[in-house]
């Protein structure tokens, strides 16, 4: 595994950091900003809208780039936005600091994700973007409650300075060890770019893709409240069961990493089958505190673990350019945004343990959005057999 991979992972842990940062720092900020817990909520979600609509076009600002100028570009932005909120005077600075934070984190997952595919091997593709998904799941396993220990501590502030520190130290890294690559596979111009988006099957996976995302997240948006009122775990059992839940993503990440090259859309299949058991089962058994925790840690080993066979199908199907990197990040934004939102909306009617209900429903769907692939892989050796020359008959 290339060395420059591992790098790439350090950035994504350093976006991914920043993207969650907020969820760890609502009451700090509420008071510091004079605002509301749900007017910080809303950063959350700008961070969101921001990362689906402005990364793409950040993407396509950069298309004729080479790769690793586009990323220290990247980071230059991302930098400007943490800095921002580290000196935000009030609200609408604030609000306009995680807008273009949003926009850099997903213009570099676009940009570094492309990179991982072409700095290795098409037989190792998978195993790469695992590694570099890492990233991803160390943010979530780390990067959420270091920011938020040391918002306790020093102030809010004081997390998005360290926060802007990591960037600094990532993109030093970056610039010493991700080699130049001049042009991206696919072309390196919109148009050439855009070309692939007519493919029917780029739009099925990117539809599973979304639905395991908005899965996952209707019920990790919402495990801190049903974990307490519903299981009735203490206030501080609940961060160690999330540090276990980030060490199960993590777990997984490298089987799926492991496993997606060969057997790309059999794992999204089995993934999807699996996490539909283990969300109706956190649904039924929520109240009981041992199945719980195991359907809860199920959820993490087949979650958002299913990202590296997820981005493996749509390179095979698209290709591996930043743009269609970035678009298939921003379709997972969506997921996160459905899982979200929808499962707070059905809390008010249905109560707390909706939103679980709901993403064994989005899962269960998902299910049929993979089964045409492995259909017609299936009957392609048999069409193959069908339409080949008969031999003359002596």
């Amino acid at each position: 595994m290339p060395r420059a991979v591992y790098v790439l992972a350090l950035g994504i842990f350093a976006m991914v950091t920043s993207e969650f940062a907020v969820a760890g720092l609502m009451p700090q900020m509420a008071q510091g900003l004079d605002v509301t817990i749900p007017q910080v909520g809303y950063l959350i979600t700008a961070f969101a809208v921001a990362m689906a609509l402005g990364g793409p076009l950040l993407t396509v600002a950069l298309l004729r780039t080479p790769q690793k100028t586009a990323l220290m570009v990247v980071f230059a932005v991302f930098l400007a936005g943490n800095v921002l909120a580290a000196t935000a005077p009030g609200y609408g600075v604030m609000m306009l600091a995680r807008v273009i934070t949003g926009t850099a984190s997903q213009a570099f997952f676009g940009v570094a994700i492309s990179m991982c595919a072409r700095l290795t091997r098409p037989e190792i593709r998978g195993r790469a973007i695992g590694v570099a998904m890492n990233g991803l799941m160390l943010g979530t396993l780390l990067g959420l409650p270091v920011s938020t220990l040391i918002g306790e501590h020093l102030g809010w502030r004081a997390a998005f300075w360290a926060i802007s520190v990591l960037a600094v130290a990532a993109a030093l890294c970056t610039l010493a060890g991700v080699p130049r690559l001049e042009r991206a596979e696919g072309g390196g111009t919109f148009r050439q770019e855009l070309a692939v988006f007519r493919n029917r099957r780029l739009w099925l996976a990117l539809s599973t893709s979304t639905l395991i995302i908005g899965a996952t997240f209707s019920a990790f948006s919402y495990f801190n409240p049903i974990l307490t009122e519903v299981t009735g775990f203490g206030a501080g059992t609940v961060p160690l069961l999330l540090i276990a839940y980030g060490a199960a993503t993590v777990v997984g990440n490298t089987i799926v990493g492991r496993l997606a090259d060969r057997h790309t859309p059999q794992v999204l299949l089995c993934g999807l089958i699996l996490n539909t058991g283990f969300l109706l089962g956190f649904a039924l058994l929520a109240h009981l505190s041992v199945p719980a925790v195991v359907f809860m840690m199920g959820i993490g080993l087949v979650g958002v673990t299913m990202n590296p066979a997820m981005v493996t199908r749509v390179q095979r199907i698209g290709n591996a350019g930043p743009l269609v990197n970035t678009v298939h990040t921003s379709f997972i934004t969506l997921g996160v945004i459905i899982g979200s939102s929808a499962g707070g909306l059905a809390i008010d009617t249905f109560g707390l343990r909706a939103p679980v209900w709901f993403g064994a429903a989005l899962a269960a769907i998902g299910v049929f959005t993979v089964v045409p692939e492995l259909t017609a892989r299936a009957d392609a050796p048999r069409r193959r057999v069908a339409c080949a020359p008969c031999e003359p008959v002596a």
